[in-house]
């Protein structure tokens, strides 16, 4: 319940206020009041624990026993606090818990900070200079290392047994192991929920992306619940597509256009590459697959003497493009990976890049971990013409969709 504060105590707590210092500031009245609203809610849940009031009859043969310094870190910076006692040493608060020193939601801030890739000399920096609280390094790390144990049960959470789309990617970091900085690729896993829900399944590390490993990936998502997936997006590795089909033989292994193009224009003058994506374009955006053959046809007409491997590659390809087509364009928009795991991959970088790179694993994982969380709560509304693409999903993967 809202209560109002009266004005007649507003009128009391600013008197004498001439500057915003005297509110905000150091020594200000925000500070004064957090200190002395605390203090009064310990004394309240003394006495609620004691059983009555202060210099009333004694009920339990408990009593009051003085009271102990303590310094919170709070938004308005250190507030020196009196936490009461009881003889016993029964008594446990609730606002400021005992061995507690910062109070509740300053964690979050820094949590939010270090997900959004401030490093943590950054983080002690920005809340010295706003709240003018002096943070050591050690208590910044102590409350991201919390998050260690959340992260492994996020990783090994059991998972929906049906999930009509699953894009699978890796980006690169650079991780410091036994004393070298080297490559390391972080694998994701990214679906699209029955109900149009976007969610990232897991993450994995290793030093190379291979289908050795993509295996073992996939195999675990079975194994945490996964019973069927009707399309996964994927980039060209070679072996990836085999190694999907030994875990779920039904599955459609769809090639990801956006790596195919990436993969295309890589050997391509810069000059040329807008007009070369533009006729690529016309392949993957054609009405059907017929149409798209004859736009690779004429793309080839017109680009095989300068860059010969680029319409091999599409043609060797095929196979693992072709499933593209027999969607409508708006599922295809849905499986077309620019709006899905491409876009999560750019945000996922973006808060990596400052750090240059990472002193272990650990570290690389409570940062990604950190980042996917703050975006998933951004991810509540489903693609766009959902209802349609699960129409289409019941008619081409006929008894596979619950009723």
């Amino acid at each position: 319940m809202k209560r109002r504060i009266r004005k007649e105590l507003l009128d009391e707590l600013l008197a004498g206020y001439e500057k915003p210092e005297d509110l905000t500031g150091p020594e200000g009245l925000l500070k004064q009041l957090t200190g002395a609203l605390v203090e009064r809610a310990l004394s309240a849940e003394l006495t609620d624990h004691l059983g009555y009031e202060p210099g009333a009859a004694e009920g339990t043969g408990n009593t009051r026993n003085g009271t102990s310094p303590k310094t919170l870190i709070t938004d308005q910076g250190e507030v020196p606090i009196e936490v009461p006692r009881d003889r016993q040493g029964t008594f446990e608060p609730k606002l400021v818990k005992k061995h507690q020193r910062r109070f509740t939601g300053f964690d979050d801030k820094i949590l939010s900070m270090y997900a959004r890739g401030m490093s943590v000399r950054d983080i002690q920096a920005h809340l010295s200079e706003i709240y003018g609280t002096e943070i050591s390094p050690t208590l910044i790390s102590t409350v991201t290392d919390a998050v260690v144990d959340e992260v492994a049960k996020w990783q090994g959470r059991p998972l929906d047994p049906i999930w009509p789309i699953l894009y699978l990617d890796a980006i690169v970091l650079k991780v410091r192991e036994q004393g070298v900085v080297q490559n390391k690729h972080v694998y994701l896993a990214m679906g699209i929920s029955l109900e149009g829900k976007k969610e990232v399944l897991g993450l994995w590390m290793e030093p190379n992306e291979g289908a050795k490993f993509w295996l073992k990936v996939i195999t675990e998502l079975k194994n945490r619940g996964i019973e069927d997936i009707f399309v996964i997006c994927c980039d060209g590795l070679k072996g990836f597509p085999e190694a999907i089909e030994a875990v779920f033989p039904k599955t459609i292994v769809q090639t990801c256009i956006v790596h195919l193009i990436r993969s295309s224009t890589r050997f391509v003058a810069w000059v040329n590459r807008k007009a070369l994506i533009g006729d690529l374009r016309r392949v993957y955006a054609a009405d059907t697959e017929e149409a798209a053959l004859v736009a690779l046809a004429e793309f080839a007409k017109r680009w095989n003497e300068r860059y010969p491997m680029v319409a091999q590659a599409w043609r060797s390809n095929w196979e693992r493009v072709r499933p593209f087509f027999a969607f409508g364009k708006e599922v295809r928009k849905i499986i077309y990976t620019t709006n899905a795991i491409e876009s999560l991959n750019f945000s996922l970088r973006k808060v990596t890049r400052a750090r240059g790179h990472f002193p272990n694993d650990e570290a690389a994982f409570k940062l990604l971990y950190l980042a996917i969380r703050n975006m998933e709560k951004k991810w509540t509304r489903q693609p766009k013409c959902w209802n349609l693409a699960l129409n289409q999903f019941a008619i081409m993967f006929e008894g596979r969709l619950p009723a």
